[in-house]
């Protein structure tokens, strides 16, 4: 069971107010950060094959269960979808949960690392928490709050895409070669690659962030589950940005990623889909 379609696009304007959910989201992941850093590189780490051959650890497992621990006490009317426990309890209001994203760098010692927590409200992301505690950073987002990072300072930074308006003076990250090779897509990165300013694979949530800090123009992924992308999307919408699937649908469901600083997003998918 997956995630239930939205009714309406990401970009639907909310009607109430998700304070106090954004405030929760914020709290579960400074329980998410103190469980993942308390193992990070330790050299006992242990660490599993899953049936899909992807790997996870002992840090992951218990990082989900922290979160999960907090709803259970604070939201035990909600819903739970998370990589390693699956989905439990309601799915109108759902808690979508990557414990570790990026569980590959996780495990040897690597800082890009991300936990990543969304509450989605009838299928559409509303609140989103990326944390990155291995490097000091954390962004959050939730629908007509705005979105926000932290500062060296202490004090919160408000975030906005980029405002630039031509393909050839864009910086992309296309994650890695190896996705778009496996979905049958690498003339488009060629047509990609070829038409920006710049390009890079810098992989994982980061990218996603450095999109809403307006560094970067354009970010796509394949092979995604609705935990890798949900708590990206408010982060994205609230910065100003656009976030769709590859094929330009509103949906979760979709496989595929395409997030952009909006000015370009009806542009980018012309070229990528121009073949």
């Amino acid at each position: 069971m997956t995630a239930p379609l939205p009714s309406s696009t990401f970009d639907t304007p909310f009607e109430g107010d998700l304070g106090a959910d954004l405030e929760l989201a914020l709290r579960l992941a400074d329980a998410a950060d103190a469980a993942s850093m308390s193992r990070f590189d330790a050299d006992d780490l242990d660490v599993r094959l899953k049936d899909d051959a992807s790997h996870v650890t002992e840090a992951d497992l218990a990082t989900e269960r922290a979160i999960r621990a907090v709803l259970e006490t604070e939201r035990p009317g909600d819903g739970v979808f998370g990589e390693e426990f699956g989905i439990t309890g309601d799915v109108a209001r759902q808690w979508i949960v990557d414990p570790i994203d990026g569980t590959a760098n996780y495990l040897k010692g690597i800082p890009m690392w991300s936990t990543l927590i969304a509450l989605a409200i009838d299928g559409v992301p509303r609140v989103g928490v990326v944390s990155q505690p291995a490097i000091g950073r954390r962004w959050w987002a939730a629908s007509g709050h705005g979105a926000w990072t932290n500062t060296p300072g202490g004090e919160p930074r408000r975030l906005a895409v980029s405002n630039v308006d031509a393909i050839a003076d864009s910086s992309v990250s296309f994650q890695s070669i190896g996705q778009w090779r496996s979905a049958g897509k690498l003339d488009a990165l060629e047509r990609l690659t070829s038409s920006v300013w710049r390009d890079r694979g810098y992989g994982d949530a980061w990218p996603y962030m450095l999109l809403a800090e307006g560094r970067l123009e354009f970010v796509a992924e394949f092979d995604v589950k609705e935990y890798d992308i949900a708590a990206h999307v408010p982060i994205v919408l609230e910065a100003g940005g656009r976030f769709t699937s590859f094929d330009g649908a509103d949906s979760l469901s979709e496989r595929s990623s395409l997030a952009t600083n909006r000015i370009l997003h009806d542009a980018y998918l012309d070229l990528l889909h121009s073949a």
